[in-house]
């Protein structure tokens, strides 16, 4: 299993980011890391574009549901079979928006072990491709004065904030119907409202313990992500 992650995902963004390092005037790592998160978004486009596209139609659903949840509120079995006719008939998959994240997690993890390893080694590893010029060892220093190498708080908080405008800009469902029956829906409610500022904090904690190149690169992933979600909400 590990070899084939190494063959599949590692192997190829390590020889990608590599080659894109070398033909990058000057050799800038910040400029090579800005130019992976564009490629590997083009390429997880697909797979994004369904994860948003699930939420959209689950968004355009939330009138209706609301409406069954204030019918059969004291009634959840009800309301569930109710709602698993609603998704039939509207032809939604309620799983539709986590399943395409969840195939994009191997991409990620892969980049994460690309830029630990090859940011903080002191030379490539071995597996680059035959036709790929090896520079020895990567410029940990970018734009000429940030060490991609070292954790960097600045790159944190754009980072954290960065996530907390994704979060903030998703569509949010409307608030449950206040019935006797319905006090796991408010609770789920708040517990969506405590995310919205969790997981930026979370991802400002996770950054301080890596090198700042991964806390870039999530910054402009983030960043590339609130514009596809810009696009694809403004549409009709």
């Amino acid at each position: 299993m590990g070899n084939f992650f190494e063959v599949i995902f590692y192997q190829p963004i390590l020889n990608l980011l590599v080659w894109i390092y070398n033909i990058i005037p000057g050799h800038n790592i910040g400029l090579a890391i800005i130019a992976l998160t564009i490629i590997i978004k083009l390429i997880l486009y697909p797979l994004s574009k369904k994860a948003l596209e699930g939420q959209k139609a689950l968004q355009s659903l939330q009138p209706k549901l609301d409406e069954l949840k204030k019918k059969h509120a004291d009634d959840k079995e009800a309301m569930s079979k109710a709602m698993m006719e609603l998704y039939k008939q509207e032809k939604v998959n309620p799983l539709s928006s986590c399943l395409p994240l969840l195939i994009q997690l191997p991409f990620f993890w892969a980049i994460f072990r690309v830029f630990r390893d090859e940011l903080l080694g002191k030379a490539i590893s071995p597996l680059l491709y035959s036709f790929i010029s090896n520079p020895g060892a990567i410029n940990h220093l970018a734009f000429g004065f940030l060490d991609f190498s070292k954790p960097n708080i600045v790159l944190a908080i754009l980072a954290g904030a960065a996530q907390f405008w994704q979060t903030k800009m998703m569509p949010t469902q409307a608030a449950p119907v206040v019935t006797e029956g319905a006090k796991d829906e408010n609770m789920m409610a708040a517990m969506n409202k405590q995310m919205l500022y969790i997981m930026p904090a979370v991802t400002v904690f996770i950054c301080l313990s890596l090198p700042s190149g991964l806390s870039f690169y999530w910054f402009i992933s983030t960043i590339l992500t609130i514009a596809q979600q810009w696009y694809m909400f403004r549409k009709k």
